[in-house]
């Protein structure tokens, strides 16, 4: 064997069933594991020899590791242990591999036709970093890695994750593969739809505000926006620093129909659901339940709490990450229930990564009622894109891939068409308010407008192009506005990678009713 495994430390209260007697002259494996310093969520690496490296468990310890996020912690790991297992293959220790060695492995990785899984750019350049990092802490001399050297970068190394659906898309998808509809647009009969009204309001926050997968997944039920702007259609809230990836927070803007349906989830399916776990006693047996006593207001919000000892603590409601929020509870009419926005059906809190179940069922769903049998015989990957468009695919980050595209499309159009501005005007409307990649930049919060533009820059540039193409035409039946969605199915025919229903099932979308509706 030469295969590296990792085990990762469980949260408090999640370790499972230990055994009763000693076991390898260990007592009790949760405290002797934390008397050696290690942490939830820090990996512990296991050689082929079913042994633990040490100089490993040093590193996994030491400042340069802990300092990174659980995520980041979590994916480097792993990252880790492919290295490992590669280089146990050619009987060769972590501390002494080469340059060679490593420039090997980069090319197993991204270019082997030999190797099923290959990775892009984008990927390469994360393993370079996670790679670098350890090796700098081992002193290694000459590093076999480096990745602030540009031979050790990827040439390219733009993420090809970006997925955009239209609007009338997104309405397709929600309906059959979230509300069970068939391809008439009515619901199967005997569709289960125990989870629906929470997964449609999920999507359409998401969709409404462009919030990332962890930030919009956990969210508490007292951090929804309620304060209006304005004219009254969208709200704006605050993205706690601990869920965002820059770990800054951030304002963020959701439609008011977006948290009406939210609402409407509160107070029926989440309803039932802590109703359920509370008859059932499920909340009576959580070791790690935090009772909220308050939550501050002011400059810098705080949440205080009690815990099952009766110990009190709080901490700032910005710095409270998705484990803490995991154990947060409020008083309820019945007894306590969680102050987590999303629950399953057992009325404990979804955590953000099943959100990745739930829009690959709804794919699946949309598969099994758009394609043919033959068509679904071939995987995805294999599929022509004529076959492949036919049903749509969606993953948690495409509802805020569509909303940022959807944002742009928008105010180009309103800047070149509806407010008629020549190019002086938009200079002096950008200098006021900010072009559109910058309002786009904003709401996504992004850190460099750079990051921005290559992702949402192939699709808006030829709307422009296009736009200043047809200023040159002399017919003036040709200049009138067109309407969003007619934008959207031109993009799709003419730009890479937007997925839209036009041809494919116009007249089911148009007997489709509305996401929200």
């Amino acid at each position: 064997m030469s295969e590296w495994t990792v085990a990762w430390v469980p949260d408090p209260g999640e370790w499972g069933l230990l055994p009763n007697d000693e076991v390898l002259g260990v007592r009790d494996l949760p405290a002797a594991v934390a008397e050696i310093g290690l942490k939830p969520g820090d990996p512990v690496f296991v050689s082929p020899q079913f042994s633990v490296d040490v100089d490993l468990l040093d590193f996994v310890r030491s400042k340069e590791f802990r300092i990174l996020d659980r995520e980041t912690r979590r994916n480097y790991g792993t990252d880790y242990r492919l290295l490992l297992s590669f280089l146990s293959l050619r009987g060769v220790r972590w501390r002494d591999a080469s340059e060679q060695d490593l420039s090997d492995y980069r090319d197993w990785r991204c270019n082997s036709p030999l190797n099923e899984r290959r990775i892009g750019g984008a990927k390469w350049d994360r393993e370079a970093a996670a790679f670098t990092r350890l090796y700098r802490w081992a002193k290694a001399d000459p590093m076999p890695v480096d990745v602030g050297r540009r031979e050790h970068r990827a040439a390219h190394s733009v993420s090809s994750r970006v997925s955009w659906l239209t609007p009338r898309t997104w309405r397709l998808w929600s309906n059959i593969g979230l509300r069970g509809h068939t391809h008439l647009g009515v619901p199967e009969p005997g569709w289960a739809a125990r989870t629906e009204e929470r997964n449609t309001s999920f999507v359409q926050l998401t969709l409404s505000s462009g919030l990332r997968r962890q930030e919009g997944g956990a969210l508490l039920t007292f951090e929804l926006p309620t304060q209006r702007l304005r004219h009254g259609r969208y709200c704006h809230g605050l993205v706690a620093a601990a869920l965002t990836r820059s770990k800054r927070s951030r304002t963020f803007y959701a439609s008011v129909d977006a948290l009406g349906q939210v609402d409407a989830y509160v107070q029926s399916e989440r309803a039932w659901a802590i109703a359920r776990a509370q008859e059932a006693g499920r909340y009576e047996r959580i070791s790690q339940m935090r009772l909220i006593t308050e939550v501050t207001h002011g400059r810098v919000p705080k949440v205080r709490w009690v815990d099952r000892a009766g110990r009190e603590g709080e901490q700032k409601l910005d710095l409270l990450d998705w484990r803490e929020r995991r154990w947060l509870f409020m008083e309820g009419p019945d007894g306590p229930e969680p102050a987590w926005l999303w629950l399953t059906e057992q009325g404990l809190p979804m955590l953000t990564d099943r959100w990745n179940t739930v829009f690959r069922n709804a794919n699946l769903r949309c598969e099994e009622v758009l394609l043919t049998s033959d068509q679904r015989k071939l995987g995805r990957d294999f599929r022509l894109a004529e076959v492949r468009g036919k049903s749509p695919w969606a993953t948690p980050h495409s509802a805020r891939h569509s909303m940022a595209l959807y944002m742009l499309i928008l105010l180009n159009k309103l800047m070149e068409t509806r407010f008629g501005l020549k190019p002086a005007d938009r200079r002096d409307f950008a200098l006021l308010f900010g072009d559109p990649w910058f309002l786009v930049m904003t709401l996504l919060g992004h850190a460099d407008v750079e990051t921005t533009r290559r992702h949402y820059l192939a699709p808006v540039s030829h709307l422009r192009l296009e736009s200043i193409l047809a200023i040159t035409d002399t017919d003036p039946g040709k200049h009138e506005i067109e309407d969003l969605d007619g934008v959207f199915a031109r993009l799709a025919r003419e730009t890479t990678g937007i997925q839209d229903v036009e041809i494919l099932v116009d007249k089911l979308v148009d007997a489709l009713p509305a996401v929200g509706s």
